[in-house]
């Protein structure tokens, strides 16, 4: 039985058909010289198919969602190809439509048939929609509402791996320094969970874009904006910790490039910065395979580092873990020496 909030919309298919015949009419509207009477009255009706097809997939305070409605109304939605020309008309809608407009789009990404994701295969088939939900950090007034959306996509792995294989992944490196806040903000939450969230599928990624995403990365960790660069610092550290990274870890604490930049980072002003920096900057001397440029730096500023490390944020009088890495990364770089230096002590030890 229809719902009773749908009134003169009688069908899945009619609300549908109308929604779809207003998003048309708005985007045609943009397209033309604009009568900013009819773009209101066009606005309006959107946003209330829009509200009734929300009120249809999650029901309202009164009423729970029928399944048989949620079932018939999202494959209408699939098949008139709402979701594609919602979100081409997410910035022509009005605020409250935007709002309704992202809580679908949503709602649909999580609903389960089975085991299968309807809409998650839709959007596999149209990948397109992907692209434009990136694209959307570059306008302000959809740029939270397609972050939103996007997110929801990339909770799956099929469309994590979609985005990640896609040249349009790279944007985010300029989406993460707008100028605007929230939007930055935004992006980089983005971008931290298709990094972190499907482990296996990140870290194929990284190794097969290991050039081109730290050559990246390192102009954040080297940008003037300081969220940009102890953000980035601490994501950073995260992503060569974790074991799915071995191999994106190994090749990144072989360079005496990336060394040097933690050790300057490490003595930052910023204390947030400096204590970021150490939680890297351990990994380098706590690996026991050190290139020797990387071996060469070590040791070529070992008093100095002892000295510096014995200082370094002291008064972090509650972090009991933090201090015994501390205490124990001074042991590593007191017992640094060259492979023939270990050799020759090894064996005076055997004569003895």
């Amino acid at each position: 039985m229809p719902l009773a909030l749908f009134r003169s919309e009688k069908t899945p298919q009619q609300v549908v058909q109308n929604l779809k015949s207003a998003l048309t009419q708005l985007e045609k509207e943009h397209g033309d010289q604009a009568n900013p009477k009819k773009l209101e009255k066009i606005n309006d009706d959107v946003t209330k198919y829009l509200l009734n097809t929300k009120h249809a997939l999650m029901g309202t305070p009164d009423q729970d969602p029928q399944l048989e409605m949620i079932v018939q109304l999202s494959s209408e939605l699939h098949a008139h190809n709402i979701i594609q020309l919602l979100i081409k008309c997410l910035c022509y809608i009005d605020f409250e439509g935007k709002k309704y407009a992202s809580q679908i789009l949503s709602n649909l990404l999580k609903r389960q048939i089975g085991s299968r994701y309807p809409t998650v295969d839709y959007v596999l088939a149209n990948t397109d929609i992907l692209d434009d939900l990136i694209l959307g950090y570059k306008s302000p007034e959809i740029a939270l509402h397609s972050g939103l959306v996007l997110r929801e996509c990339t909770k799956h792995e099929a469309l994590a791996k979609e985005v990640l294989t896609d040249a349009k992944f790279f944007s985010f490196f300029v989406y993460i320094q707008v100028d605007t806040f929230d939007i930055a903000t935004d992006a980089f939450i983005s971008f931290k969970d298709l990094l972190t969230v499907h482990k296996n599928v990140a870290a194929n990624f990284l190794e097969t874009n290991y050039e081109r995403f730290f050559e990246e990365y390192t102009k954040l960790l080297k940008s003037e904006n300081y969220v940009t660069r102890r953000q980035s610092l601490k994501l950073l550290g995260e992503l060569l910790l974790d074991r799915h990274n071995y191999l994106t870890m190994d090749r990144y604490i072989g360079s005496a490039d990336n060394l040097k930049l933690m050790m300057n980072m490490l003595a930052d002003n910023s204390r947030s910065i400096a204590y970021e920096a150490f939680h890297v900057f351990k990994i380098f001397v706590a690996n026991p395979n050190k290139k020797k440029e990387v071996l060469d730096i070590l040791l070529k500023n070992k008093e100095r580092m002892i000295d510096f490390l014995s200082k370094f944020q002291s008064d972090r009088k509650e972090e009991e873990q933090f201090h015994e890495e501390r205490e124990y990364l001074i042991k590593q770089v007191k017992a640094l020496q060259r492979p023939d230096e270990t050799a020759a002590a090894a064996a005076t030890a055997e004569t003895e």
